[in-house]
């Protein structure tokens, strides 16, 4: 269920002032947070903003695009470090179905 858009978008207080505080100095530094539920608003399209994954800072660059989204959705959580190196069951059969189709070596 979406938020109502009587309250307009969430955003942490202190992220907000912190990130119109940067537009008021027109500073352009990394902004760390661990906010990953505030959405992009426009106000923060320019800055690159550090966004805690639970183990790092990622940077994220702020771009058009991303007003409206989550900050969250631009920092993965989670690391995928591909299958298991025997290969999968798939893989196995489409070789032994090449093996038996090929002619007999005499």
């Amino acid at each position: 269920m979406a938020r109502s858009t009587k309250k307009g978008a969430y955003i942490d207080g202190y992220l907000q002032a912190r990130v119109e505080g940067m537009n008021a100095r027109n500073e352009k530094k990394v902004l760390r947070t661990w906010s990953r539920r505030s959405t992009v608003i426009p106000e923060m399209v320019g800055h690159t903003i550090a966004v805690h994954n639970g183990k790092k800072f990622i940077p994220v660059y702020v771009t058009e695009n991303m007003v409206g989204h989550k900050l969250g959705e631009f920092a993965a959580t989670r690391l995928f470090r591909g299958h298991s190196a025997k290969g999968s069951a798939q893989e196995r059969e489409e070789a032994a179905a090449a093996a038996a189709e090929a002619p007999p070596k005499a």
